[in-house]
Protein backbone atom coordinates (compact mmCIF):
# COMPACT_ATOMS: atom_id res chain seq x y z
CA UNK A 1 0.00 0.00 0.00
CA UNK A 2 1.39 3.47 -0.72
CA UNK A 3 1.79 6.27 1.15
CA UNK A 4 -1.07 7.92 -0.98
CA UNK A 5 -3.65 4.46 -0.57
CA UNK A 6 -2.78 5.36 3.10
CA UNK A 7 -3.55 8.50 3.22
CA UNK A 8 -6.59 8.30 1.27
CA UNK A 9 -8.10 5.79 2.96
CA UNK A 10 -7.37 7.26 6.46
CA UNK A 11 -8.43 10.35 4.80
CA UNK A 12 -12.36 8.48 4.41
CA UNK A 13 -12.18 6.73 7.59
CA UNK A 14 -12.10 10.44 9.15
CA UNK A 15 -14.57 11.80 7.00
CA UNK A 16 -17.37 9.06 7.84
CA UNK A 17 -16.58 9.30 11.33
CA UNK A 18 -17.05 12.68 11.65
CA UNK A 19 -20.38 12.54 9.73
CA UNK A 20 -21.75 10.05 11.97
CA UNK A 21 -20.06 12.33 14.69
CA UNK A 22 -22.39 15.14 13.39
CA UNK A 23 -25.30 13.19 12.84
CA UNK A 24 -25.45 11.57 16.32
CA UNK A 25 -25.07 15.08 18.01
CA UNK A 26 -26.98 17.45 16.10
CA UNK A 27 -29.17 16.21 13.18
CA UNK A 28 -30.46 13.02 14.92
CA UNK A 29 -31.81 14.89 18.04
CA UNK A 30 -33.61 17.31 15.30
CA UNK A 31 -35.25 14.75 13.97
CA UNK A 32 -36.28 12.84 17.37
CA UNK A 33 -37.56 16.80 18.59
CA UNK A 34 -39.55 16.91 15.52
CA UNK A 35 -40.87 13.65 15.33
CA UNK A 36 -42.55 13.78 18.65
CA UNK A 37 -43.74 16.76 18.01
CA UNK A 38 -45.86 15.99 15.45
CA UNK A 39 -46.61 12.73 16.81
CA UNK A 40 -48.23 15.35 19.85
CA UNK A 41 -50.14 17.24 17.33
CA UNK A 42 -51.50 14.38 15.26
CA UNK A 43 -52.68 12.73 18.57
CA UNK A 44 -54.18 16.01 19.73
CA UNK A 45 -55.90 16.14 16.52
CA UNK A 46 -57.30 12.83 16.73
CA UNK A 47 -58.24 13.37 20.70
CA UNK A 48 -60.11 16.39 19.26
CA UNK A 49 -62.05 14.34 16.54
CA UNK A 50 -63.23 11.32 18.29
CA UNK A 51 -62.78 12.05 22.40
CA UNK A 52 -65.96 9.58 22.02
CA UNK A 53 -63.25 6.72 22.13
CA UNK A 54 -62.33 7.86 25.67
CA UNK A 55 -65.92 8.36 27.08
CA UNK A 56 -65.50 12.43 27.04
CA UNK A 57 -68.76 13.47 25.57
CA UNK A 58 -68.36 15.27 22.93
CA UNK A 59 -71.00 17.37 20.47
CA UNK A 60 -69.53 17.48 17.24
CA UNK A 61 -68.86 13.85 16.90
CA UNK A 62 -71.88 12.92 14.29
CA UNK A 63 -69.42 15.23 12.42
CA UNK A 64 -66.26 13.80 12.84
CA UNK A 65 -67.32 10.14 12.35
CA UNK A 66 -67.50 11.03 8.71
CA UNK A 67 -63.70 11.26 9.23
CA UNK A 68 -63.49 7.66 10.45
CA UNK A 69 -63.07 5.85 7.16
CA UNK A 70 -60.20 8.25 6.08
CA UNK A 71 -58.44 7.78 8.95
CA UNK A 72 -59.18 4.13 10.23
CA UNK A 73 -55.67 3.22 9.49
CA UNK A 74 -54.13 5.81 12.26
CA UNK A 75 -57.17 5.26 14.40
CA UNK A 76 -56.38 1.84 15.53
CA UNK A 77 -52.54 2.77 16.22
CA UNK A 78 -53.69 6.08 17.79
CA UNK A 79 -56.15 4.47 20.49
CA UNK A 80 -53.32 1.44 21.10
CA UNK A 81 -50.48 4.54 21.59
CA UNK A 82 -53.04 6.79 23.94
CA UNK A 83 -53.69 3.99 26.33
CA UNK A 84 -49.83 2.67 26.65
CA UNK A 85 -49.06 6.40 26.75
CA UNK A 86 -47.85 8.08 30.25
CA UNK A 87 -49.38 11.50 30.71
CA UNK A 88 -48.67 14.39 29.21
CA UNK A 89 -47.06 16.37 31.34
CA UNK A 90 -43.99 13.20 32.10
CA UNK A 91 -44.06 13.52 28.34
CA UNK A 92 -43.30 16.76 28.00
CA UNK A 93 -41.39 17.07 31.00
CA UNK A 94 -38.59 14.36 29.91
CA UNK A 95 -37.94 16.88 26.77
CA UNK A 96 -37.14 19.70 29.53
CA UNK A 97 -35.38 17.08 31.66
CA UNK A 98 -37.21 17.73 34.56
Amino acid sequence: MTLADRIESFRTTLEEWLRGLYHGMFTHPAYEKIEQEAEDTEDAFMLACFPDAFGIPSPVSYYTAELLPYLEDEFSAWERRMWDRQSIVERKGHQYHF
